[in-house]
């Protein structure tokens, strides 16, 4: 079975969450931390991969702890893909 991959950019206030069914964007949307807390706990098993940061790894333990799959990136792995200007739909994308 082939899983839904999910990139996700943290920042302070607004997490950008960009959604992959194989190569195709489904959906990349900004959203509060709260409204991403209730995502996780609502969505089905996805692959989560979360560039690595301050507060990544308070998502991440929150992401397993729901059931999905989820990766820490180094941002400087995610540095290396960003094909365009530093934003954070761009960096959702990209992880």
């Amino acid at each position: 079975m082939y899983r839904t991959k999910v990139g996700v950019d943290l920042a302070k206030h607004i997490i950008q969450v960009c959604t992959l069914n194989g190569k195709k964007v489904v959906s990349n949307v900004e959203m509060s931390t709260d409204e991403f807390l209730c995502w996780l706990v609502k969505s089905k098993p996805v692959t989560i991969a979360f560039e690595a940061c301050a507060t990544s790894n308070y998502w991440y333990q929150q992401a397993i702890k729901v059931g999905h799959d989820a990766r820490l990136v180094s941002a400087k792995l995610v540095k290396a893909v960003r094909q365009n200007q530093k934003t954070d739909k761009n960096d959702a994308f990209r992880n």
